[in-house]
């Protein structure tokens, strides 16, 4: 364990994720005034590194050596943060030796420095710059972040940021719960009999959104999860005739859902999916090692996922997105390479590579507890096999995101081929547009023309979102008030 003791609360979020990256192995507690007396009292002991905060700079101990910083000697046009995440982040290189990919970039998406400087109308040169000594990033990352950002730009220039918006619709019900997901889902055999209820809410939640949105234009919709498809072909057939009949579509550039599972997908549920002209699935593996399916609860097979791929070509689908995940447990870099050799044979439009990110909520969290983080292998080799995989099938990479946790403080990219980008993948991600979010435990971001972003969360439980429906599209109502009456 790495207990850091913080003089002020201020910047605790960031000292945590920073410490964390570079102690991946290590559990990481950061305790500040604010702590509770009697978490003070058996954790102070346990300190390995403090950190001293002041106006005029910081003063970092680490055992028995001490590391200063004089802020009024630094250049501090980026503001007090950002001085002390670049000292912070020197001392840990120094004491560990090591030098992470992302620097110390925390809690923001690199594209999004890079997207824009784009629109500044800086060159690519100053932005890598500014990415180098700013944050520390690698030139290679750099490079790959202002690369993805300049074909969003591209991809993006016809939507319709201000007078429109997206659509994002969650169905929370999973075959089983993988041994790394914290998503909001439940076990859908447990849950049969409320689904008709459940589909019954969302459109009710449909007929506020088709009503009040009725003057902007709706540029792509996206059904996820969980998995949308544990529902019954009746109950899919159900939720887009009344979604299709309620929006008007003829706007509408991409229509996605995320079948995912294999062992929900049968040829019934796609042909519904393909006769409401739903333009992309996913059919997502996460690895082609069944042992490794077998530790993290999924319970398809490796050959339930070829397949369901080969079905949903022979009902006619020309997009389809594979997910793979980087750093699952007992998973070296031989197998990596067998998992895309496996992918780059089937052929995908588009491929989306994860780097396992450990959440608290997941049930991973007591997996690594019992076997240990070592067992996590996820390298600079991995993501470039996974890399040169989706160059073989030639792809792009078009989005790309971090998350606190990562294995190997790498990244999540999406790579495709001309033509089959996911729009509503680097939507959500940019937050540039308004998304408007339906269903259990799913979050509408509403996109001000200022750039300021407002959140309404729907309740996670089926049960009580299905009680509740009313009051959930009241939070809707209060939240888009303002612009219904303009």
């Amino acid at each position: 364990m790495k207990v850091v003791k913080l003089s002020h609360p201020n910047y605790e979020y960031d000292v945590h994720s920073l410490v964390k990256a570079f102690y991946a192995e290590d559990q990481v507690t950061v305790i500040t005034p604010e702590t509770k007396p009697e978490k003070l009292a058996e954790l102070e002991p346990l300190v390995s590194l403090e950190i001293e905060l002041a106006e005029t700079g910081a003063k970092i101990r680490v055992g028995e050596e001490d590391f200063l910083w004089d802020a009024e000697t630094a250049n501090l046009a980026d503001g007090y943060k950002n001085g002390l995440k670049r000292f912070l982040y020197r001392t840990l290189s120094k004491v560990t030796g090591q030098k992470l990919p992302w620097g110390n970039l925390t809690g923001i998406r690199p594209t999004k420095i890079a997207y824009g400087m784009l629109d500044e109308g800086r060159s690519d040169a100053e932005i890598l710059d500014f990415m180098e000594q700013s944050h520390y990033v690698s030139e290679e990352k750099a490079l790959l972040g202002i690369d993805i950002a300049k074909r969003e730009r591209d991809l993006l220039k016809e939507i319709h940021y201000e007078g429109g918006y997206s659509l994002y619709i969650g169905i929370p019900f999973c075959p089983t719960t993988c041994l790394y997901c914290s998503f909001t889902s439940y076990p859908i055999a447990a849950f049969r009999r409320q689904v008709d209820a459940y589909v019954d809410a969302v459109i009710k939640e449909m007929d506020y959104v088709a009503e009040n949105f009725k003057d902007k234009v709706l540029d792509t919709v996206y059904i996820g999860g969980g998995t949308p498809t544990t529902l019954e072909p009746e109950q899919l057939d159900r939720l887009i005739t009344a979604l299709k009949s309620k929006f008007d579509f003829s706007t509408v550039k991409e229509f996605t859902v995320e079948a995912g599972r294999a062992d929900s997908i049968t040829r019934e549920k796609l042909e519904v999916l393909h006769r409401h002209r739903v333009s992309r699935i996913s059919v997502n593996p996460q690895t082609m090692k069944q042992e490794t399916l077998d530790i993290i609860g999924r319970k398809a097979s490796v050959e339930q996922v070829l397949t369901a791929y080969r079905l949903a070509r022979e009902v006619g689908f020309d997009n389809i997105n594979m997910d793979l995940i980087l750093g699952l447990p007992g998973e070296l870099e031989a197998d990596v390479q067998r998992t895309v050799e496996k992918i780059v044979e089937l052929a995908p439009d588009s491929l989306t590579v994860h780097s396992l990110a450990i959440k608290r909520a997941s049930r991973l969290n007591q997996w690594i507890q019992e076997n240990g983080v070592s067992m996590l292998h996820n390298t600079d080799e991995t993501m470039k096999i996974a890399a040169a995989g989706a160059e073989k099938l030639g792809m792009k990479p078009y989005y790309l995101y971090r998350q606190k946790n990562m294995s190997g403080n790498f990244e999540n990219t999406g790579y495709a081929r001309p033509g089959k980008y996911g729009l509503y993948n680097i939507l959500i991600m940019e937050e540039k547009q308004t998304i408007v979010a339906l269903g259990a435990g799913s979050i509408t971001k509403r996109v001000f023309p200022d750039g300021r972003i407002e959140r309404c969360d729907n309740v996670k439980d089926v049960g009580l979102y299905i009680e509740k429906i009313d009051e959930m599209i009241q939070r809707k109502q209060q939240l888009f008030s303002e612009e219904i009456k303009s």
